[in-house]
């Protein structure tokens, strides 16, 4: 889920058909496969599960999620477009590219905007919960009060000017404590395994940004286009929900934007 969008000669391990392991899905089927090596992210961490194709000669498969209902078993949801997938078939698997960089422009919009909120607002502010999807990131975070327009305005700001930086995203991969060592932030209640990603993001001054991430992110700050804060609404007391978008979505918005004017004026 990292270091490719496509595998070719993944083979098939397993098969289910509803609560059933099956030796053959057919045209029209829909249910799950288990291959033996795949370059599909899953869902994990509040990032949606890549979307993508599995084909040999004779079929096709669209992926529509990618999971993990066990550590370390990864489950492709799918639907048979034509022929039969069968258990023991070499399979070309192939990730939804636009929709895999779509979502990691989000994700790492999520680092900056995480630590512009905490620059802006304090150091409270914790996650409490989030989103990444191709088309637009949510962010749940501890917060008393509506952020005033001044202060979106001030988050909007910072995060597009290290857009605007182009940093390099650094990922490492560290013992846990080591990671905890180097002052990467964890989230509260998250389970980490011995190793873990470790995102940093610099600014001018040190560092901007470094948290503990199994999600997958651009290579530079400037890949991420854009970002705009579309709502920020009470979900709980205590807790405010962000929603946003970055680069063709971010785009559009603005566009939008633009039209409504035009049409009101």
């Amino acid at each position: 889920g990292y270091e490719t969008t496509e595998v070719c000669g993944a083979k098939i391990v397993a098969l289910i058909k509803g609560d059933d392991s099956v030796n053959t899905l057919n045209a029209g089927d829909e249910g799950e496969v288990v291959l033996d090596q795949s370059p599909f992210y899953a869902e994990s961490g509040g990032q949606v599960g890549d979307l993508g194709v599995l084909s040999t000669e004779s079929a096709s498969a669209t992926v529509t999620d990618t999971v993990t209902p066990a550590q370390d078993l990864r489950v492709h949801k799918v639907k048979v477009e034509k022929g039969s997938l069968s258990v023991g078939d070499a399979v070309t698997a192939q990730v939804d590219v636009e929709k895999r960089d779509a979502t990691r422009r989000n994700h790492t919009a999520t680092h900056l905007m995480h630590a512009a909120l905490r620059e802006v607002l304090g150091t409270h502010v914790k996650q409490a919960g989030s989103i990444v999807a191709p088309d637009y990131l949510r962010f749940d975070f501890s917060h008393y009060q509506p952020l005033t327009a001044a202060e979106i305005e001030e988050i909007e700001n910072l995060v597009n000017y290290h857009i605007l930086r182009n940093e390099t995203v650094q990922t490492d991969v560290l013992a846990i404590e080591d990671a905890m060592r180097s002052g990467a932030m964890a989230l509260f209640g998250e389970k980490y395994s011995e190793k873990v990603r470790v995102l940093t993001v610099n600014g001018v001054e040190g560092i901007f940004s470094k948290e503990l991430c199994g999600g997958t992110h651009v290579r530079a700050t400037g890949d991420i286009g854009s970002f705009k804060i579309v709502s920020d609404e009470a979900i709980a007391s205590g807790t405010r929900r962000i929603r946003a978008l970055t680069g063709r979505g971010a785009f559009e918005r603005f566009q939008n934007t633009e039209h409504l004017l035009a049409e009101a004026a």
